[in-house]
């Protein structure tokens, strides 16, 4: 048994997502060793994301002004926007290097489980910028409430824009991956997005 201040530490500690009791007991610990200085900075590094983080009120991600740095960037291709779940989906696409449009962030999915439901997320945004565009790149995972959430923005994007390409990014076995090892869901994602090969 820790002392009180402690376990409230743990227990905050395990709100986190992917922080179990050894992991949150482990971070109370460290913080409990570390000098005044360095939990003060540490404090104050929390207080400041909250203090300064907000939503792009384009797209959705975060930032700290009124536009991220992506949509505040003119060389950007506005014209075609990709769509993602959570901003973390942002940076591993842009490491690719290989996307020069825009984002939008839907921040969540559609999740009937966990009471998520459509009004829930940043849909009537997409609507509004999807009214410019030549191309919407639906790019939720493969999980069931992603599958669910691709759906339903392609019927709802396809009932209000009935010309407007919308298209879903390809899903299916990683670079060096082995079909033993792969799951049912890619695999039928990697044999319906199998393309011919070069004659």
């Amino acid at each position: 048994m820790y002392p009180e201040s402690l376990e409230k530490l743990i227990t905050c500690f395990r709100t986190l997502p992917g922080v179990g009791a050894r992991t949150a007991e482990r971070y109370a610990l460290k913080i409990a060793e570390m000098d005044a200085e360095q939990v003060k900075e540490f404090a104050e590094a929390l207080l400041l994301v909250k203090e300064r983080l907000r939503y792009c009120r384009i797209c959705g991600n975060l930032c700290e002004g009124e536009k991220c740095e992506i949509c505040s960037d003119s060389q950007r291709d506005t014209k075609t926007i990709f769509v993602v779940s959570s901003g973390k989906d942002i940076i591993a696409m842009e490491k690719t290097g290989e996307y020069n449009g825009v984002y939008h962030v839907l921040n969540g999915l559609i999740s009937v489980s966990k009471g998520i439901m459509p009004d829930d997320l940043n849909i009537d945004a997409l609507l509004k910028r999807a009214k410019d565009a030549k191309e919407i790149i639906l790019a939720t995972n493969t999980t069931m409430d992603g599958e669910t959430t691709a759906m339903y923005l392609e019927k709802l994007l396809h009932d209000t824009y009935p010309d407007l390409l919308v298209t879903r990014i390809a899903h299916g076995l990683p670079s060096g991956g082995l079909l033993d090892y792969a799951d049912e869901m890619t695999l039928a994602h990697a044999l319906s997005d199998r393309r011919k090969m070069k004659d």
